[in-house]
């Protein structure tokens, strides 16, 4: 097919302000995904767009599975309580307890904002 170019569950940008740490969250621009690498900003970084990963929530949040999951941008902790300023980033694949540090997200690729009532 003349118009493929990659599978794209990887995309390579640059880097975003503060660079990146491997195994990490990261917003640039619209695209969400896990860094695979750790860069400098504006170095190029792979980012894994889907799959399920073990992220920093929310500590003091209990998470049910399929619950939506979003992204505060500036410090990039998940959270299953839809406010305004959040991306959606996925959804809760396993029950995560309150307390716990971390939470296992399945990442739909590109952010959206918040539906907030």
């Amino acid at each position: 097919m003349k118009s493929y170019i990659q599978p794209g569950d990887c995309i390579t940008v640059p880097a975003p302000a503060g660079g990146t740490v491997s195994g990490e969250l990261y917003k640039v621009g619209s695209i969400i995904g896990v860094a695979a690498t750790t860069e400098a900003a504006g170095d190029p970084v792979v980012l894994k767009l889907c799959g399920v990963f073990a992220l920093n929530k929310t500590s003091a949040q209990a998470w049910a599975v399929g619950d939506p999951v979003y992204m505060n941008t500036s410090t990039r902790v998940l959270t299953n309580a839809s406010t305004a300023g959040l991306v959606l980033v996925g959804v809760a694949t396993e029950v995560a307890a309150n307390p716990s540090a971390v939470g296992r997200v399945r990442l739909n690729g590109v952010s959206a904002p918040a539906a907030v009532a």
